[in-house]
């Protein structure tokens, strides 16, 4: 074949793929115009394109202002938590012996239920928009923190090595070398905390503030708005998508190329069971008393008013020792079960689902190609613009409550699966293409467990979003759960059930975040031991 042919051939390829998805996009718009005009007309669950784009137009001038808030919002939170989140990974860097208990800390932050928080600080800042700003900043800094930490570690020896000869120090090596080979992880991390700081900012509007996105989702959902909210989960959508494409091709311009593994899978450097059991029993032990002294420090040095900046042993009071902790308990852990009760197989579903369409992505490239492009706009629409949307869908009862915990694991799932599926080197597919193994066989024996270490590290991050997309759900439409525990005691100004609501639902978090770990280390063990050899 000429070189000619062979350009022509790359040529067509090439158009073949935006002509994929522009034929897929097309054909979902055209096929959502006709079920809301026909099938759905007036069942106040979907509104038509033609229909969201005309109010768009109709009332552009309120939703350039609400928007103009909380971008403003969202983009202070994610320069702030951008910034701890390099902060603390270069400090555990240069410092390794601090890397487990800086990550437990980080991850007790992390798993902070946003919804819970926002009424404490809104009290704590008063009017104006610190609420939106700080849980901007907390619900990014974690996505890149973790993926930075391991751009920091993926340094080839021999480069340190060289930086030694020379007698230079772990600051030198920092600088010259694991700071330069980060950037692609940066810039992962990046991509996904676009989206992450728009939600927060959302989300922090629910708490009180008198304008924004968050403010205008809440009055079209209370009064059954459907173009209205349709019309609000588009602009946030496209927002969100982007930021996402946005720091992706200012990534692009820094580190060309994807990074060679996002997250790595848990390591288990100590071989000795019982030594690695101590070893995580101390590390667990120091973490909670750092966490509790700095909420007490942090409670007395500003000299908060104890009625609504509770201390821990006023959480501890009213759950364990007072005189009427029992009935606090009862109505709080009531509440919890309602929770859990949809929050759990929401989650599992949406982790199974998502690995099940990333295994048929992969075994089927022409509908990867068309439904990746949705899959990204739909993994990056907030939960707080999804929800309403779902409610008035599934109902307020327990199937919508499991279609939105599932939503918001699902896309994320689906995203790092396809990422791991792609991972499996090169000489294995050589090896199973030599004797003509099929795409399915090779698929179970060579590309899913190559893809476990990424769906665990997916597994692990989607915890904390299950139990937001539960809570935001009860505090905004159900009227059950925790979710909706935490709506009334904010409006009655019962702070010391809201704050014991925060820590257990962050106990809650952290504590399914490390039993997903745990189940981690036995699989892979298991079936990928080389991912968790020292």
């Amino acid at each position: 074949m000429s070189a000619a042919a062979l350009a022509m051939g790359g040529a067509d390829r090439a158009r073949a793929l935006p002509l994929s998805t522009v034929a897929g996009f097309v054909l979902v718009i055209a096929g959502w115009e006709l079920l809301a005009q026909t099938v759905l007309a007036g069942s106040y669950a979907l509104a038509p394109p033609s229909a969201i784009v005309a109010r768009i137009v109709e009332d552009h001038a309120l939703y350039g202002r609400a928007l103009g808030v909380t971008l403003r919002a969202a983009a202070l939170g994610f320069l702030f938590g951008n910034l701890a989140a390099i902060a603390l990974a270069a400090f555990v860097s240069i410092l390794p012996r601090t890397e487990r208990v800086v990550q437990g800390i980080a991850l007790v932050v992390f798993c902070l239920p946003l919804v819970a928080t926002g009424p404490i600080l809104r009290v704590l800042f008063g009017p104006g928009t610190g609420p939106q700003v700080t849980l901007a900043a907390l619900g990014v800094y974690y996505t890149t923190f973790i993926p930075l930490v391991v751009g920091l570690r993926a340094v080839p020896a021999g480069w340190l090595d060289l930086v030694a000869s020379y007698g230079r120090g772990r600051l030198s090596a920092f600088l010259h070398v694991r700071a330069r080979a980060s950037v692609p992880y940066l810039v992962a991390g990046l991509q996904i905390a676009a989206p992450a700081a728009f939600l927060g900012a959302m989300v922090g509007e629910f708490t009180g503030a008198d304008q924004g996105m968050g403010v205008l989702s809440i009055q079209t959902m209370r009064s059954l708005d459907v173009d209205g909210t349709w019309a609000l989960a588009t602009i946030a959508t496209a927002v969100a998508i982007a930021g996402y494409l946005l720091v992706g091709a200012v990534g692009q311009l820094l580190a060309p190329g994807a990074p060679p593994l996002l997250l790595s899978a848990a390591r288990a450097n100590e071989r000795d069971p019982v030594r690695r059991t101590l070893s995580a029993l101390g590390v667990f032990v120091l973490t909670t008393a750092i966490v509790l002294l700095a909420w007490q420090c942090v409670m007395d040095v500003f000299g908060l008013n104890r009625f609504f900046a509770k201390r821990p042993l006023d959480v501890l009071a009213y759950l364990v020792t007072g005189p009427e902790a029992a009935a606090h308990r009862a109505v709080l852990f009531s509440a919890l079960g309602e929770t859990l009760v949809v929050t759990i197989p929401g989650y599992l579903a949406g982790l199974a689902l998502g690995a099940v369409i990333a295994a048929v992505f992969q075994l089927l490239p022409l509908a990867a190609r068309v439904a990746t492009p949705i899959a990204i706009a739909l993994r990056s629409i907030p939960i707080v613009a999804t929800a309403p949307l779902i409610v008035l869908g599934f109902g307020r009862g327990l199937a919508g409550m499991l279609v939105i915990v599932a939503v918001m694991n699902f896309f994320p799932t689906l995203v790092a699966c396809s990422q791991g599926l792609r991972q499996t080197p090169g000489q294995v597919v050589d090896f199973f293409s030599v004797f003509a193994t099929g795409r399915v066989r090779m698929l179970f024996l060579a590309r899913l467990p190559v893809m476990l270490p990424a769906f665990f590290a997916a597994a692990r991050m989607a915890v904390p979003s299950a139990v937001l997309a539960a809570t935001v759900a009860e505090w905004l439409a159900t009227g059950t759960g925790i979710g909706n525990l935490m709506a009334l005691t904010a409006s009655t100004s019962n702070y010391n059930m809201l704050w014991s609501c925060v820590v257990v639902l962050t106990i809650v978090s952290v504590g399914g975040y490390l039993l997903v770990g745990a189940a981690e280390r036995w699989v892979l063990t298991r079936f990928a031991p080389e991912q968790v050899s020292s």
